[in-house]
């Protein structure tokens, strides 16, 4: 009887053995695969910033964040002090700073002659600067849910989401007036003006709402985790997402969605669009570029500095948050080094 139980029980450690082989060879070739898949999806390995070299770095306060660019000018908002600067492009100076009574805490946009500065005051309050004289002309009694916020411009109004309910207001660039809210998710902090329509993104979520700015109807498509800044272009909305650190494609005809890897989680951040190309950075990987129409990631950039950017005068205006500064990066430059990796 023993030898009979040894025998079976023998037998059974054996199939034991080989069962748990096999699912290993199942769960290698499963590794394998998905590794093979998400390193089609990366580019080579991330190349060292300092290989780009600026024609101007601009240092501006105790740190930099947010950029907006028109056609004469890049505007920098900074803390120590709390202020905008205005760059020529020209020649890579700073032409006029603009002293605020709080921090520029949520984005920057351009409308109406202005420049629209959201504040972490006390109460949140937004501020509007003139671009023709660089000055301060207003403080408006409406301000930001949060810090990482953002603010648009379009359809002559400006877009602020102004609480953490997740009101999205359209104000009047005159009066400062709220013509109208829009209910949104709670924890949705960023709006993106495009083509008619005002594209918010669920921060403390995982989809993105468009709001027609004609009719107020709205349409919610599903992004990665955590989306926080987004910008337009090829036909799609593009979010950062702070969750899992990828990029997501939505196309605003169909509304299908994609993911492109970037392997850049965490707070900041900045995404950009210009010239078929999607710029991204966040804090050591200041820089990333993808190529629209592939839909692919090209080339990443790692080291110090980063957080936000702007693409605009053949350049990648990108801030050194810690450093307090801002470096002009030529677009054809950074195109070159990426070619010829």
């Amino acid at each position: 009887m023993k030898l009979i139980l040894e025998a079976y029980t023998s037998e059974i450690t054996a199939r034991l053995v080989h069962t748990l082989a096999v699912n290993r060879r199942i769960l290698i070739v499963s590794q394998a695969l998905a590794l093979g898949w998400l390193s089609s999806s990366l580019a080579a390995a991330p190349r060292p910033i300092a290989e780009l070299a600026p024609l101007a770095t601009v240092k501006l306060g105790q740190t930099a964040d947010w950029v907006a660019i028109t056609a004469d000018a890049v505007w920098v908002a900074s803390t120590g002090p709390f202020a905008v600067h205005r760059i020529d492009p020209k020649t890579n100076r700073l032409a006029a700073s603009v002293n605020l009574p709080g921090e520029p805490c949520a984005g920057l946009a351009v409308g109406s002659g202005s420049l629209w500065v959201p504040l972490c005051t006390a109460p949140p309050s937004l501020a509007k600067v003139s671009l023709k004289s660089s000055q301060l002309v207003s403080i408006f009694p409406v301000g930001p849910a949060a810090a990482e916020g953002g603010i648009a411009y379009g359809a002559g109004s400006v877009w602020l989401v102004v609480n953490k309910s997740g009101d999205l207001a359209r104000i009047e660039p005159g009066s400062g007036k709220i013509l109208r809210t829009y209910g949104l998710p709670a924890g949705s902090y960023n709006p993106r003006f495009s083509d008619g329509t005002v594209w918010v993104s669920h921060a403390e979520g995982a989809d993105l709402t468009g709001i027609d700015a004609m009719t107020g109807k709205t349409a919610t498509v599903a992004t990665g985790p955590n989306p926080r800044f987004l910008t337009a272009g090829a036909g799609a909305i593009w979010t950062l997402n702070q969750g899992d650190g990828n990029v997501t494609r939505v196309d605003v005809r169909t509304g299908h969605a994609g993911s492109i890897v970037l392997g850049t989680p965490g707070h900041g951040g900045d995404i950009a669009f210009s010239a078929g190309r999607v710029w991204t950075t966040m804090p050591k990987m200041p820089l990333s570029v993808i190529d629209a129409a592939a839909g692919k990631l090209i080339c990443q950039w790692t080291g110090p500095g980063g957080d936000s950017l702007g693409i605009g005068h053949g350049a990648i205006w990108l801030t050194d948050y810690h450093a307090g500064s801002v470096s002009r990066i030529p677009v054809e430059d950074a195109l070159a080094k990426c070619a010829g990796a």
